[in-house]
């Protein structure tokens, strides 16, 4: 019998739990570099902008570079970021009270940038097709519905 956890419920084997991450999709990651002006460079505060910043990666295709400096001014905090991939590059900018919320309203932008973008790269791929196209395959269904009635509207003497 498995032994069980203090709530009750039989303990999961470390193994297991280590097999199901590893069947997992690879999780791709921006590459993420953090610069702090005009205060203190705290770990803390770099982690979370690169667990916030770096899953913006799922959304792009090519390898994401995302750089953010963090500053204070006064009372201001501010944060720009700005993500390259390939050809492609979002930037944005903002103020708080607080670093870490800074670094949230951030990491919503730049991932609404990503998704608006990509949107248009598929609406553009699917396009209606050109009058030139639309009556060329008229004329081609009315030529091959003629010939399957065997020409029976035209004479030939």
């Amino acid at each position: 019998m498995p032994a069980k956890s203090r709530s009750g419920h039989p303990r999961v084997k470390q193994g297991v739990n280590r097999a199901i991450r590893a069947r997992r999709k690879p999780r791709v990651d921006a590459h993420v570099t953090v610069t702090f002006r005009h205060l203190a460079p705290t770990p803390a505060l770099a982690q979370y902008a690169e667990r916030k910043l770096g899953s913006v990666a799922k959304f792009l295709k090519p390898p994401a570079e995302a750089h953010v400096i963090l500053s204070v001014d006064k009372y201001r905090q501010c944060g720009e970021v700005t993500v390259k991939s390939g050809r492609f590059m979002i930037s944005a900018q903002e103020q708080n009270k607080d670093l870490y919320s800074v670094i949230d309203l951030l990491a919503a932008k730049v991932q609404r940038q990503a998704k608006k973008h990509l949107e248009k790269l598929e609406a553009r791929k699917v396009r209606s097709p050109s009058a030139v196209e639309v009556l060329s395959e008229a004329v081609e269904e009315a030529d091959d519905a003629e010939e399957a009635e065997g020409g029976r509207g035209i004479r030939e003497e």
